[in-house]
């Protein structure tokens, strides 16, 4: 499983499944990440946490461990 995390900056994937517990897969549907929705790595903080991405035409940043259960291709 490949996750978001493992994505390069300035990569894009698409998103195939959310994991993880009911309240994080609806927060993470509610910011625009749905399976199939494509998204951008714009940045990675220095320490790598948060990273940056563009879902739908805006920017999110996500914590390390919300984007380990996004799972893309």
């Amino acid at each position: 499983m490949k996750s978001l995390r493992d994505v390069p900056v300035k990569g894009t994937a698409k998103a195939v499944k959310i994991h993880g517990t009911d309240k994080l897969k609806r927060r993470i549907m509610d910011m625009g990440i749905t399976k199939g929705t494509e998204i951008y790595v714009r940045k990675v903080a220095p320490l790598g946490d948060p990273i940056e991405v563009t879902v739908r035409g805006f920017e999110l940043s996500l914590r390390k461990d919300e984007a380990l259960n996004i799972e893309v291709e």
